[in-house]
Formats: structure tokens, sequence, C-alpha cells
């Protein structure tokens, strides 16, 4: 019996390691590398799903990814790199958020009830504030090094 060659073997132990559980009792009580393959594949599926279904994700998660070169190219320091990158992160994870309360409450029924109607506006203000913190680092950090580049 031939040995697999040590990229074929690798490729095998981590196309095993990352196979989907049968059950939800798989889920419990992993530990080490196998919980952090896990939480990584999962959050994986959740950028993949809110790509897929959510086009207010989509479009912030795209504009983070232009903002954030741009970021890194401007003549500022890197504290105010590092403000800027993380105010336009904030962005998507806000939406995330958001559309993570919306599924919940649109799974649990139908129906108009306040408590369901506070939750879905509790996490639209929430992206709407960190669209606001966005909007300022990126008018105060961002606007003048952009302005003194065309002058």
């Amino acid at each position: 019996m031939r040995r697999k060659s040590g990229a074929r073997a690798f490729f095998f132990a981590v196309a095993y390691i990352m196979t989907e559980p049968k059950s939800a009792n798989d889920l419990k009580g992993k530990q080490g590398l196998r919980r952090l393959i896990n939480a990584t594949r999962y959050s994986m599926q959740g950028i993949r799903a809110a790509l897929q279904h959510e086009a207010a994700f989509r479009e912030e998660f795209f504009l983070a990814l232009l903002l954030i070169p741009l970021a890194l190219l401007l003549p500022i320091s890197v504290l105010e790199k590092v403000v800027l990158i993380e105010s336009t992160l904030l962005v998507p994870f806000a939406e995330i958020i958001n559309s993570a309360i919306e599924a919940c409450i649109d799974r649990l029924g139908n129906e108009i009830h306040p408590l369901a109607g506070r939750a879905k506006d509790m996490g639209s203000a929430a992206v709407f504030f960190a669209l606001v913190m966005a909007g300022i680092a990126w008018v105060f950090i961002a606007g003048p090094a952009i302005f003194e580049y065309f002058l």
C-alpha cells in the first residue's frame, strides 16, 4: 500500500477535521484546536450567510474592503489608521448583529409584537450609531489628509 504524500495527507487531515457535525451533541464540550477550528468554520458560515442574504451587510462589507486599504495608504499616524479601520469594521459588525437579531425574531413568528419591534429597532439603532461613529472618524481623520492631498 502506497503512503500519501505530505501535502495530500495534510489536506485529508484538514478535510476530516472540518467535517460537519452529525448532531448538536457533537458541538458540545470541544476544547483546544478542535474548538478553534469549529469556531472559525461557524464564523465563516455566518459571514457567508450574511453576504448571501443581507443586502445591507454586502454593501457595508464591500465598502469596508475599499476603505481599509485607503486608510492604510493615507499619510496619517498608525493610531489614526487603527481608528479608521476599527470604526470601519464596526459597521459590518453591528449590521451582522442586527441581522442575527432580526433572524431570531422572524424565526419566532410573523405576528406583530411590541417587543419584537423594539428589538429590531434597537438593532437598527446600533447600526446607525456605528455608521455615525465611522463617519465622524473618516471626516475628522481622513478628511484633512485627503483635502491636503488635493491642494
